[in-house]
């Protein structure tokens, strides 16, 4: 769907295509005619200035549709007012459709815009005015903004480390390790052990 399209569509006005052979020849003849009469005057006038072609077409204009005029079947004013409610300059200006990235921003016609509101929105509207003022739009609410040169950074998230001392471990009363415990032998009974190995020891040498 081409702007003007779109245009009417919002204003209600149907638009006829000339599809049709006739509707073509009809628009073919007067090309031909401009092409052909218009400039036959001019050269006959000496038009050689852009002013002067105006004047020339100024005057050629009214003696051509007087000839080649057909009388309308109604005399009655076919225009209609403006409704209540109808934003002319909402309709007849440049619209388009353009998707709204997760960091608020927006490309349009290779520039880069940041929408400075909270929404929640996949797509958003640019409307260029005639006047060459721009505004976003989304859902009928218009949006502040900003053009910017480059994308926002994301800000990085450092992960915070926590270092937690581990308390030294107490058994209870009723622990296995405080049940257990270290037998001690008396210094007397190692003696006599060492003792007896060492007479064993002679006793072998004694027999080789």
């Amino acid at each position: 769907m081409t702007q003007f399209t779109r245009a009417m569509e919002e204003l209600g006005v149907e638009v006829i295509y000339a599809n049709s052979p006739q509707a073509k020849g009809r628009i073919e003849r007067l090309f031909n005619t401009f092409q052909d009469r218009l400039i036959k005057e001019l050269r006959l006038e000496k038009a050689n200035t852009i002013v002067e072609a105006n004047k020339v077409t100024a005057r050629f204009l009214p003696k051509y549709a007087k000839r080649f005029s057909v009388k309308a079947s109604s005399d009655g004013d076919l225009h209609r007012f403006i409704p209540k409610g109808v934003d002319l300059d909402s309709i007849l200006c440049i619209k388009e459709e353009h998707a709204l990235r997760n960091d608020f921003t927006v490309i349009h016609d290779k520039k880069l815009y940041q929408i400075e509101d909270n929404i929640r929105a996949k797509k958003v509207v640019v409307e260029e005015k005639v006047n060459g003022s721009m505004i976003i739009i989304y859902k009928g609410r218009t949006l502040k903004f900003k053009e910017i040169t480059a994308r926002p950074k994301k800000a990085e998230i450092k992960k915070k480390y926590e270092f937690k001392l581990k308390k030294s471990f107490i058994p209870p009363k009723d622990h296995p390790w405080r049940k257990f415990k270290i037998k001690s032998y008396p210094q007397n009974y190692v003696y006599s052990q060492k003792e007896k190995s060492n007479k064993k020891e002679k006793e072998l040498l004694l027999v080789h």
